[in-house]
């Protein structure tokens, strides 16, 4: 049931214009005393995020992210040089106190705090469990 209302909120997304990439999930041994764990999210957001950066494919980049993986990925985009170096930002939420933004010594990178107000205007209220 899970499945089938994912792909019918991917399916409406998409047609709003939304790209979805999905990543398969991992089931350990213990399913489904353990949950099941999406796997290689981060380092493809990472790829993405300094290939489509090479490319000059954006302008300015934003890692809505507190996940200090991702770090060198922004790193390598800041550290581009030329004309085409895309612009580099992050996002967080102000409650995100335990892991707080990211940040590169010696580079100022502009932090889009985000409140509970903000998430309320981006969510979707969708059932996609039922037709």
């Amino acid at each position: 049931m899970g499945y089938t209302a994912n792909r019918r909120q991917q399916t409406a997304w998409e047609r709003a214009g939304i790209t979805v990439i999905q990543r398969p999930l991992r089931y350990p041994k213990a399913w489904p005393a353990e949950k099941a764990q999406e796997k290689g999210v981060d380092v493809a957001l990472a790829v993405d995020f300094v290939m489509l950066g090479i490319s000059g494919d954006y302008d300015v980049g934003i890692l809505m992210s507190t996940d200090t993986d991702l770090k060198p990925a922004l790193e390598a985009v800041v550290a581009l040089g030329g004309n085409r170096r895309p612009h580099c930002e992050v996002a967080a939420w102000t409650s995100s106190r335990a892991a707080p933004r990211l940040r590169i010594t010696g580079t100022k990178l502009w932090c889009h705090y985000l409140r509970v107000e903000d998430y309320r205007v981006m969510v979707d209220p969708t059932d996609y469990t039922t037709r």
